[in-house]
């Protein structure tokens, strides 16, 4: 746990009591606040009273005393409107603020030497690839590393920060909005595509999220930037005005540039110091497929390049990359179809980037639509055998697919599975599947929040049905 001191003495509303919020009360409380703890949810209410702490509902009390809300990143701020507790902290001029920015507020009471190294990686997709690769490299190459933000543990649950460590943070645009303060050595943008616009009101809301992480980048920082969609080119051309060469790397996979890392085909070229020259392999990171795990193989060996790793021990850490649970994890190889899981694919921009590694797909999709439904996966149609539409998006997925693509509507994520697997026995029968590269893919270009709590818990549940299917199935190791 890191004990936040900021608001010793004073009185703390923290609303929000999932994993995050429960670890923020208990920092405040370790560094002497007195903490009045709320959610909606009761059974959110009940657990954080089995842990100990004091419910008190901000709804109804007098706010006088409150010197600060620390709000969960779930809970609106502004759209589609701000939450009553976010109306009743503005009332009394009290801060509305994040985890992560009580987290920033511990670093500025540290002596610069002890001040851990921070990395805050954003964009629309990728970041929790990307943020672990990056730790992943680091824990190789020697150094203490804590990973956090919006992957793993909440980020005050995490050990104190000590000398010579690095925190590697996953930051969403929701934490950002939260956020004042933090400063990061090394920030990462690596692509932006509409996304979560019921949160920020429009697009350019969204990315205005996206850009304070760099606003809030003391002189010195370095800032590494995706340049391979039009928005965040024109973000890196804007930071370059405002900052030494040095200070800016921009990073791609597909375009070539005097400076910075770029990737082509199978190789990543490292371009910082000299002429460009090759660096990693990526046919020898099988955890990493695909042109989108390019852009995140390139931003991570220029972090770490920033931050004084070698270029070659940057790429032997990279061979052993696990990858993630969720993000093109395979499961299970039955009959000589592999079921991956990539349920971490909330959007249309990121289920392109699992379409566009296999050449025959069974194609699980649906949730709750997004903004622009299938519109980003259209080119990729002609790699889906047949897709299974489940939850809210089916009528909606089903209409953006009739003309293009079989499909057949299943309802709910069992009743894909059980479709899919019936599909492919039938197949089999007439030796189709027996051909390499067969594949069933969730890969739900959707929200999970009309069927699951969240992304874990539909690829948990994909999991398991697709173990009951054949439990003595060959399950490989480690994430496609």
């Amino acid at each position: 746990m890191i004990p936040i001191h900021a608001y010793e003495g004073r009185r703390v509303a923290v609303f929000g009591l999932g994993r995050t919020g429960i670890a923020t009360a208990k920092a405040l409380e370790a560094g002497g606040a007195a903490v009045s703890c709320w959610d909606d949810a009761e059974p959110s209410r009940a657990h954080a009273a089995a842990e100990g702490l004091t419910l008190d509902d901000l709804n109804r009390r007098d706010w006088g005393d409150i010197a600060a809300l620390i709000l969960s990143p779930g809970v609106p701020l502004t759209h589609p409107k701000p939450h009553h507790v976010v109306e009743l902290a503005r009332a009394v001029d009290a801060p509305v603020i994040g985890d992560v920015e009580l987290f920033a507020l511990a670093l500025a009471g540290l002596p610069d030497k002890r001040r851990p190294k921070i990395i805050g990686i954003t964009g629309t997709n990728g970041k929790s690839t990307t943020t672990a690769l990056i730790g992943h490299i680091l824990r190789e190459t020697g150094r203490n590393v804590v990973v956090g933000g919006n992957i793993g543990d909440a980020i005050l649950a995490q050990s104190p920060p000590r000398p010579g460590s690095y925190y590697v943070l996953e930051l969403s645009s929701y934490q950002i909005d939260l956020t004042r303060s933090l400063a990061c050595d090394v920030a990462v943008l690596l692509n932006i595509s509409p996304d979560h616009i019921d949160r920020h009101g429009d697009f350019q809301g969204y990315f205005r999220a996206k850009q304070r992480l760099f606003e809030m980048q003391a002189s010195g920082g370095i800032a590494v930037i995706g340049i391979d969609d039009g928005e965040t080119s024109a973000f890196y051309s804007k930071l370059r005005k405002g900052r030494r060469e040095e200070e800016v790397i921009p990073i791609s996979s597909g375009r070539v540039f005097a400076r910075g890392v770029y990737a082509l085909g199978d190789r990543v070229y490292d371009a910082l110091d000299c002429a460009s020259h090759p660096v990693v392999d990526l046919a020898r990171t099988p955890a990493l497929p695909g042109r989108h795990n390019a852009q995140n193989a390139a931003a991570a060996l220029a972090v770490v390049r920033a931050l004084g790793v070698s270029g070659r021990a940057a790429s032997d850490a990279m061979t052993s990359f696990p990858g993630l649970p969720h993000r093109q994890e395979c499961v299970a190889t039955i009959g000589g179809v592999t079921w991956i899981n990539d349920s971490k694919a909330t959007n249309a921009e990121a289920a392109v980037q699992a379409l566009g590694c296999y050449d025959r797909v069974r194609w699980i999709v649906g949730g709750r639509a997004k903004e622009g439904g299938l519109a980003a996966t259209r080119d990729h149609f002609d790699r889906v055998e047949k897709a299974y539409l489940i939850g809210e998006a089916a009528d909606r997925f089903a209409a953006e697919l009739e003309g293009s693509v079989v499909f057949e509507r299943c309802g709910d994520l069992a009743g894909a599975i059980a479709a899919a697997a019936r599909d492919g026995a039938a197949a089999r029968d007439g030796a189709a599947d027996r051909a390499p590269g067969a594949v069933v893919l969730l890969s739900p270009a959707a929200s999970s929040f009309d069927q699951f709590a969240s992304f874990e818990a539909r690829g948990d549940a994909f999991r398991t049905l697709v173990r009951d299917l054949d439990p003595t199935s060959a399950m490989p190791e480690g994430v496609a």
